[in-house]
């Protein structure tokens, strides 16, 4: 290959196994990753079809989307018939040879959380999961993405699939954020300008200096809500502290193939004159905390904002909001700490600050829940969990939660909830519950005031 080219142009030339009729291409994957909601689906269709994984050691499976996650849970779940789901993922995965981090493994987790923790993702490779927000892993500088059941079939018994080459969007934060203003709101900043539907049809490079200067977590926050964009995937370049972030991970190279891999590494970034598809640039500095209004996560707006004038009627008539609305001083119901977006040891950390000494307001209900086992274990051990909890929040075990209720727990009908979570689709979280998400901060400033508030005020 010749000429200046995109971070996302070597990603994809590196994997295409040959070009296809009709503009699509062979696209090699690295990694594939399973849960219990579908994982047992496609194992079991694969074995049905008289197939074979092609390579068990590049394949994952996790219980994390279905899985309890109040203290001392088992295998049985809220949801009705949850328990079936956990039990054939763990049969289909013995059968087949794979991984499994099951549901009491130290390093069980959501699937986006422990692939890094653990060295799975690595800068370069294509890795994909049967759920939508598998970009997050783009902060290593991989392609990731969501895919359906029937696509990891495929993957799993070819190491390939077919796949549209999108376009390229590179996204600049330039200059720096202010105090208190974190990767969470950089998102929703995007989202709020652009729209839901900014992204579709692209795959995203998130770049400047804001970027560069966020840690591997908040970069995992930035890319992880990519597909609230509408975007393909999301991914920001590797850099040495990418590199520093992954070496002796369990399943990252050692020895001279670390070496190796860091030479190769390395060349990952776009080069000076690649010329994108679509560029957007925003001003770091004029970022403030974000919280959505309506039921999509574009209809956001700062913290001292109104709800707009032209929003639409269905979003507000559900969410319970009028137009010209101020977003602060409105009362919630209960608070979320949690999801693949908002979960790591830093989310945790950063919202235990500002509750040290602190008590959430009456009549709130606040669970916390640490997106692996072993950010609750180093959280504990900081004594995170206690501040939590004399604060008045729940302490869980890890998962996925009430993100979606798909474990069959839920925060009451119709109540208002402000979460760190990534969609405030109708219902996500329960029958008509209404979702507010935002930042870990003012999630917890919203806990303490008993209405959405700016966390600012507490820094």
């Amino acid at each position: 290959m010749t000429g200046e080219r995109t971070l996302f142009d070597k990603l994809w030339d590196s994997h295409v196994v040959a070009e296809l009729p009709g503009g699509s291409a062979l696209v090699a994957i690295d990694r594939v990753f399973l849960h219990e909601r579908t994982g047992a689906a496609a194992l079991n269709s694969l074995a049905e079809a008289g197939r074979k994984v092609a390579d068990p050691s590049r394949v994952f499976a996790v219980t994390d989307h279905i899985v309890d996650t109040r203290p001392g849970r088992t295998d049985q779940t809220l949801m009705p018939g949850g328990q079936a789901f956990i039990t054939e993922t763990r049969a289909a995965a013995k059968a087949a040879g794979i991984t499994l981090f099951d549901v009491n493994d130290p390093d069980q987790g959501i699937v986006h959380v422990i692939s890094p923790e653990l060295g799975i993702v690595l800068p370069g490779c294509t890795l994909i999961a049967p759920d939508s927000h598998t970009c997050t892993q783009g902060a290593f500088g991989a392609l990731a993405w969501g895919i359906g059941s029937s696509e990891a079939e495929h993957a799993m018994a070819t190491g390939t699939l077919r796949l549209s080459k999108p376009k390229a969007m590179r996204v600049r934060f330039t200059g720096r954020l202010n105090k208190g203003i974190t990767p969470k709101d950089m998102i929703l900043t995007l989202l709020a300008q652009y729209g839901a539907a900014g992204g579709k049809g692209h795959a995203v490079e998130f770049a400047g200096e804001a970027v560069l200067a966020l840690d591997m977590e908040g970069r995992m926050t930035l890319c992880n809500m990519a597909t609230e964009f509408s975007a393909m995937s999301g991914f920001i370049a590797p850099d040495k502290q990418t590199f520093d972030y992954l070496e002796g991970r369990r399943y990252a190279p050692e020895g001279t193939q670390w070496r190796q891999a860091l030479a190769s590494w390395q060349e990952l970034g776009s080069d000076a004159g690649a010329v994108f598809d679509q560029e957007i640039e925003i001003d770091a500095s004029s970022i403030t905390p974000m919280v959505s209004w309506g039921t999509n996560p574009g209809q956001t707006i700062g913290i001292d904002a109104v709800v707009p004038d032209d929003a639409e009627a269905a979003p507000l008539d559900y969410i319970g909001l009028a137009r010209g609305q101020a977003i602060k001083g409105v009362p919630i119901d209960a608070a979320f700490i949690g999801s693949c977006t908002n979960s790591r040891l830093s989310d945790l950390r950063r919202a235990a600050a500002l509750l040290q000494g602190r008590e959430i307001a009456d009549g709130v209900k606040a669970i916390c829940v640490p997106g692996s086992s072993r950010v609750k274990r180093e959280a504990e051990a900081e004594g995170l969990d206690l501040i939590f909890e004399n604060a008045g929040f729940e302490w869980r075990e890890s998962g996925c939660s009430m993100c979606f209720y798909a474990g069959g727990e839920s925060f009451a009908a119709g109540s208002r909830v402000i979460s760190t979570t990534n969609r405030n689709f109708e219902s996500r979280q329960g029958p008509n519950v209404r979702t507010h998400i935002a930042s870990p901060e003012t999630v917890v400033a919203s806990a303490i005031a008993g209405m959405i508030a700016d966390p600012g005020e507490l820094i």
